[in-house]
């Protein structure tokens, strides 16, 4: 089996009885994946976002065990999320090199003044795509963000059809 396929069956199992990010990382990943293979990215990178977009937000869970429930801020994410994807990254068999790559995404996938290649450019508009509709943002809070953050033309071209920007 595809070694995303048991990512996402483990985060799945990570995230279990929390239906809403459950289906958020769904949806990053897929998102993620799609704008990889838009911008013409190679398979080894359609990949790795996929696999980064299943595992981003693994940190929430110990985040919320130390903080309590609602309090884990995406500072608090970054921390706690590269040990965690570590750990299953490398008992699914992940290569080094990627497991690497991908605890790096998961600790900065919050940091948006340091995004240092198209990977972590497409993380962070695909989150973000998902969460300007899971946060309920306004038409005017999704264009600023849009036009500040997003790089990629595949990035905008979805958040414009998306939210009729």
């Amino acid at each position: 089996m595809h070694k995303n396929i048991l990512l996402y069956k483990a985060m799945l199992q990570h995230f279990a009885g929390d239906p809403r990010r459950c289906q958020h990382l769904i949806k990053v990943a897929s998102l993620a994946k799609e704008i990889a293979i838009l911008e013409g990215a190679d398979a080894k990178l359609i990949d790795l976002v996929e696999a980064a977009g299943f595992i981003h937000d693994c940190g929430i869970v110990a985040g919320e065990a130390k903080y309590g429930k609602g309090h884990c801020t995406g500072k608090i994410q970054e921390q706690e999320g590269p040990a965690i994807a570590q750990k299953v990254l490398s008992d699914l068999g992940y290569d080094a090199e990627s497991i690497e790559r991908i605890c790096y995404l998961v600790g900065h996938h919050h940091t948006y003044t340091s995004i240092d290649g198209l990977d972590y450019q497409i993380l962070v508009e695909a989150d973000f795509l998902v969460n300007f509709y899971e946060d309920g943002l306004s038409k005017e809070a999704i264009t600023h963000t849009v036009a500040k953050i997003f790089r990629t033309a595949s990035g905008k071209e979805l958040a414009s059809r998306m939210f009729a920007l």
